[in-house]
């Protein structure tokens, strides 16, 4: 069995701390951390479901929330992948910050579209927290 093990980085001009309650704030992705890549977070017990900009709908379950190590993790339940779980990490840079995001999934045929998404999502991340840092 081989299991799909997707791995990007990203640098963002923009505090991490910053980032972070971004990323924390786990109602909030289609507002804050990559409008337009989601277009709808709706949170329920444990789990938040999420409306993406391509009109694919998707459960997650929020796994972990580290605020110590700026990690949060979560597992996509109810999808075409049998298995599924991902993390986001968000890393002191100098004045920046480097996300890290990694995603593990069955069957790894659908590797290159969620590589694709996490791809966009990174990229979304880095206008919208770019363009806050600016602002604020």
């Amino acid at each position: 069995m081989n299991v799909a093990s997707i791995h990007r980085e990203i640098l963002i001009d923009a505090p991490p701390e910053r980032v972070w309650d971004a990323v924390r704030d786990v109602g909030a992705l289609h507002t804050r951390l990559v409008p337009g890549f989601v277009k709808d977070t709706r949170l329920e017990e444990g789990a938040r479901i999420v409306t993406f900009g391509n009109g694919m709908v998707v459960r997650e379950l929020l796994v972990d929330i580290d605020d110590a190590a700026r990690r949060i993790a979560w597992s996509a339940v109810g999808t075409p992948m049998t298995h599924h779980n991902a993390s986001f990490q968000v890393f002191d840079h100098g004045r920046h910050t480097r996300g890290v995001w990694i995603a593990d999934l069955l069957p790894n045929e659908l590797a290159p579209q969620i590589t694709a998404m996490i791809e966009q999502g990174l990229a979304a991340m880095k206008k919208a927290m770019e363009a806050d840092s600016r602002e604020g």
